[in-house]
């Protein structure tokens, strides 16, 4: 969760995770996209995933993170924009690095995604992308 207030992520994952799956549970989610209607919503963050073209699964976030808590990558400083410019496609461009390590841990360009100094992991999945 990210502490956002009166604010909603929703996710184009009915398909892959049943709902009941969904409901309180622990995620990573990125919060700085432009935000856009969904089913009628408006939706204010992306649910972070490891996935394959059959298979989708919620990245975890450490068990003693909470809602709000920021994700840092050694080597890669600085603010985040409040909010991505969709024109200049930034999240299109650096979505490709990002990845499952063999291990399970949540990667960019090679470096640990971590919270708290803990990483963020797929349960199952291993050696995809992310999204």
């Amino acid at each position: 969760s990210s502490g956002i207030n009166a604010e909603y992520g929703i996710s184009g994952l009915v398909k892959h995770i049943p709902i009941a799956e969904m409901q309180e549970r622990p995620c990573v989610l990125l919060c700085n996209l432009k935000p856009a209607k969904m089913r009628g919503i408006m939706s204010h963050a992306m649910v972070m995933c490891a996935s394959t073209p059959e298979k989708v699964e919620v990245l975890a976030p450490p068990a003693d993170s909470k809602p709000g808590d920021k994700v840092s990558i050694e080597g890669f400083v600085g603010t985040p924009d409040a909010q991505l410019n969709p024109k200049k496609k930034v999240f299109e461009a650096i979505q490709p690095d990002f990845l499952v390590s063999p291990a399970g841990n949540a990667l960019y360009k090679g470096v640990e995604w971590k919270i708290n100094g803990q990483p963020i992991t797929a349960q199952t999945m291993r050696g995809c992308g992310i999204k």
